[in-house]
C-alpha cells in the first residue's frame, strides 16, 4: 500500500514523475500491474475532479461536519438519488 501511495503522490504532483523505479518498488512490494494502473487512474481522476471544482469556483461546505453527514449518507445509500 505504501508503494502505491507513493505512486499516487507522484501522480498528484505531476504524472510524468512516475518513474520506472517507483513502479519497480511497487512491484517489489507485491503490487500487481493492475493495482499500479488503478492507482495511477484513480489519482489522476481525483486531480481532474479537484481542478474541475476549483475552476468552477464551486461552493464548499462551511461546516466540516457536513462532510461526515455526506459520508454517512453515501455509506447508507450510495450515489443513487433517492426516489
Amino acid at each position: 500500500m505504501r508503494a502505491l501511495l507513493e505512486i499516487a503522490a507522484l501522480v498528484r504532483a505531476d504524472g510524468r514523475l512516475v518513474s520506472d523505479e517507483a513502479v519497480a518498488a511497487a512491484r517489489a512490494a507485491g503490487a500487481t500491474d493492475r493495482e499500479i494502473h488503478d492507482t495511477v487512474l484513480i489519482a489522476a481522476m481525483f486531480c481532474m475532479f479537484n481542478r474541475y471544482v476549483d475552476g468552477l469556483a464551486a461552493p464548499l461546505p462551511g461546516n466540516p461536519a457536513q462532510y461526515a453527514m455526506s459520508a454517512a449518507h453515501l455509506i447508507e445509500h450510495g450515489y443513487q438519488i433517492p426516489r
